[in-house]
């Protein structure tokens, strides 16, 4: 049985999606594509909680539901208007970025944190900022795929090797350079920048991006190479 709060997320999904068809006029790619999306996340929702000790969702899950929303109206945006839609889709990516940090401290000041909502809040980003290298690879080449791909490239890599999916330890830089992505597509998006920077700011934020993963790797090789290590006899 569907959950009441991802239920009602759908359903939010859809009024957004009918909103963004009354400004734009999102056909029916448009409308299909952001659908599926509510689908999907409602459906990855359900199986998280059916696997989880949570029996509902907490208010931050709530606030990242929201912004899943409003990556979803982005979605239908890519899919269907073609990048006719510029200012709308920056405007809409902007609020989905900047309530990326009310939703952590809403877990954080009512006490509802979990690593259902982390991972959720973690996925989201992730999906926003592939979608959005999906649209500026259109205009500086496909090399920014990279950006929007390496999440789950690491997702896959981890089934052929477990320890890549042993926790990390916090780290701020990690939050900041995943921040930096975001920020530096949406800017190229919305063409503020001549092409030149565009270019200059997205390979700065692939660099980022490649030295965070690469570190975090790295931890957790020699993480695994210690505990493979057998310990000596005395």
């Amino acid at each position: 049985m569907i959950n009441p709060g991802i239920f009602l997320g759908i359903f939010v999904q859809l009024a957004l999606l009918g909103t963004l068809d009354a400004v734009t006029g999102l056909g029916p790619l448009g409308w299909i594509a952001g659908a599926a999306y509510g689908v999907a996340v409602g459906g990855f929702l359900t199986y998280g909680l059916n696997r989880s000790t949570a029996r509902s969702l907490g208010p931050a899950d709530a606030v990242t539901l929201g912004r899943s929303g409003l990556v979803g109206c982005v979605t239908a945006l890519v899919v269907d208007t073609a990048g006719r839609e510029t200012v709308t889709m920056v405007v809409i990516a902007s609020v989905a970025l900047a309530l990326d940090a009310v939703d952590g401290q809403v877990a954080r000041r009512t006490g509802t944190a979990s690593p259902l909502g982390a991972r959720f809040d973690m996925e989201i980003d992730a999906y926003l900022i592939l979608i959005l290298s999906v649209v500026v690879a259109q205009s500086l080449g496909p090399w920014v795929l990279t950006i929007g791909a390496m999440r789950y490239v690491f997702v896959a890599a981890s089934r052929l090797w477990p320890w890549l999916n042993s926790p990390l330890p916090p780290n701020m830089a990690r939050k900041t350079v995943a921040a930096v992505q975001g920020i530096a597509l949406v800017a190229v998006v919305s063409t503020i920048l001549p092409l030149w920077a565009g270019f200059a700011v997205t390979l700065g934020a692939l660099g980022l991006l490649t030295w965070s993963f690469g570190r975090d790797t790295w931890w957790l090789l020699e993480r695994h190479a210690f505990a493979a290590t057998p310990a000596e006899v005395a």
